[in-house]
């Protein structure tokens, strides 16, 4: 079955799925304590993160905040989905969490977290974690009774060639790049030009979940998607990083109720700004995370009115830098659009897939 395949007429992943009863025990002369992950953990994690983020991509860091929430999410089991490689000295050589989706759209999916201090790298520890998470996500597979496609997916720079390398022995497929874009925000930006009807306006609590609504359409068609929760998407807009103040979105008016009118949500540019990536970039940066026009409007220039509302309002803050990053094979051809605004193309992540 290819990773594109939706089909439904599939029997159970419990029927089709094979996973062990017992997960295999991870063992390596020079880790010293295999074990599920707990909050104690997170210093140690953290900091074995910004390592192995300074390596594969030195110009922007994993946030604190989101470690913690992949030890302490609901859809995470630490005791079963997590486990850490402990060395001599108790410090954290390697880390693993298995996270499987919460609300399958189009398929159950299960991401393979985590990674190898680099240091440690190339000593046959990422084998042995993976080995253990691969077989822990068949069985989130298998406990699933949806008659849908199952996903075991391992996102990885492409710079670190050996987890590739044990994700690739496993099974797991190279299934589509995303390009990281860049552009300096002294360059000129373009005009914000709404097109007629369209209004662009700040993010606000107010209109979160109509936000939220245009997301979900938006990236229907995106490969990999899966819709976004509400719990998910407050966490995200209520974190420590995001920033409604650089996060525009595009609006109509339409008919409500009795002659009153409704707001939706039509477009969207969100950022986040991690201060913890400036020092190591030597400038102030914003990151768009998540750009998007709902499909019945596009082609009418929103997401360009969106981007460039952001860039304004970036440049207005003092940031230097605006860096997204985007799928090499999206189907809006969202490349084409970030080029034209000025962002040019650097390090590519890799999607490794198995598919049941």
């Amino acid at each position: 079955m290819s990773a594109t395949d939706t089909s439904t007429s599939l029997s159970p992943l419990s029927q089709r799925v094979g996973a062990p009863t017992e997960l295999p025990a991870p063992r390596h002369p020079e880790v010293s304590l295999w074990r599920p992950a707990t909050l104690d953990d997170l210093d140690g994690v953290a900091a074995l993160q910004r390592e192995i983020d300074n390596a594969d991509h030195p110009d922007w860091f994993t946030t604190r905040e989101e470690i913690a929430a992949n030890l302490q999410a609901d859809h995470i089991d630490a005791a079963r989905d997590t486990l850490v490689a402990l060395g001599p000295d108790d410090a954290v050589l390697a880390y693993g969490v298995v996270a499987e989706a919460p609300g399958a759209g189009e398929r159950v999916q299960v991401y393979l977290l985590g990674g190898v201090h680099p240091l440690w790298r190339d000593h046959g520890i990422g084998r042995e974690l993976m080995g253990w998470q691969y077989a822990r996500a068949r069985q989130r597979l298998s406990a699933s009774g949806a008659r849908l496609p199952g996903w075991i997916t391992a996102f990885r720079e492409e710079a670190n060639r050996t987890a590739i390398s044990a994700a690739l022995r496993l099974g797991l497929q190279v299934t589509r790049y995303f390009t990281t874009m860049r552009r300096d925000l002294d360059a000129a930006i373009p005009a914000l030009v709404p097109p007629q009807g369209v209004r662009i306006v700040p993010f606000s609590a107010a209109l979160s979940a109509a936000a939220l609504e245009a997301r979900n359409d938006s990236f229907r068609d995106h490969w990999g998607n899966q819709p976004k929760s509400a719990a998910w998407w407050d966490r995200w807009t209520q974190g420590e990083v995001f920033r409604a103040d650089l996060s525009w979105l595009a609006v109509i008016d339409e008919p409500g109720v009795g002659g009153a009118t409704s707001t939706r949500v039509v477009g969207f540019s969100l950022a986040s700004v991690n201060e913890d990536d400036w020092q190591a970039q030597g400038l102030r940066s914003v990151y768009i995370d998540r750009i998007g026009t709902v499909r019945s409007h596009r082609g009418r220039g929103i997401a360009t009115a969106c981007i460039a509302a952001t860039l304004q309002s970036a440049q207005r803050a003092g940031l230097a830098r605006a860096i997204l990053d985007v799928d090499a094979d999206s189907p809006t051809r969202a490349h084409t659009l970030y080029e034209s605004l000025g962002f040019r193309a650097g390090e590519r992540e890799l999607a490794l897939v198995a598919v049941f």
